[in-house]
């Protein structure tokens, strides 16, 4: 099963973060994501190009929409034929699994 396809669980603030092998291991399932590091806090990351605005706020809006369904909402840049998505938990300030499940469902959504 794709990780695109679990559930996101509710994050606590005590909730554990990925360790440094899950982390690994779950990028592994996922094509053109890094991990950066932001004031001491790990986010997935990755830019999605278009070929104009209209495109690049249509893919936003729907990232935005599943976010919402969910309840995890990731930080979404968009410019003229780009949108970078980082994902993180906020609550326990780095990655949890619910990070690389919405990786997985963002680049879902992405026109090949």
């Amino acid at each position: 099963m794709s990780i695109a396809k679990e559930s996101c669980e509710a994050c606590r603030a005590d909730a554990p973060k990925v360790t440094h092998e899950e982390e690994q291991t779950l990028l592994k399932e996922l094509t053109g994501w890094t991990i950066k590091e932001r004031d001491g806090i790990r986010q997935l990351e990755q830019s999605f190009t278009f070929s104009n605005f209209a495109d690049a706020m249509s893919f936003a809006n729907g990232v935005g929409e599943e976010a919402e369904r969910v309840g995890h909402h990731p930080a979404l840049l968009v410019e003229w034929g780009k949108v970078t998505v980082t994902w993180w938990s906020h609550k326990i300030r780095g990655l949890h699994r619910n990070d690389f499940i919405m990786a997985a469902r963002t680049s879902e959504r992405y026109p090949t």
